[in-house]
């Protein structure tokens, strides 16, 4: 289930990554989220280490993710997000 490629957030190499569904499972049922996405964009992920992937989660409930944060380029626009990256890329 996990591989080794580059995080999608920290861009760190060689640690295991999960995928991550850039509008998370739990709303896909929600009738808002069917109206204004595509089944592909549901079902779109990304992949993570587990530690960049925890920490979104903990930034952000699942309906703010799906709505305002449904790709890489969003979440680094958010700022505890940017300063979250820049401190676990200094970890190695």
């Amino acid at each position: 289930m996990s591989k080794k490629v580059a995080c999608e957030l920290c861009e760190r190499e060689g640690l295991p990554t999960t995928k991550h569904h850039v509008i998370p499972r739990k709303v896909h049922k929600n009738k808002w989220f069917r109206k204004n996405f595509s089944r592909e964009a549901m079902n779109e992920t990304i992949d993570l280490c587990k530690n960049c992937h925890r920490q979104i989660h903990l930034f952000f409930s699942h309906k703010d993710l799906a709505r305002k944060y449904h790709s890489v380029e969003l979440l680094l626009e958010e700022e505890r997000v940017k300063n979250y990256v820049e401190w676990i890329r200094k970890r190695g």
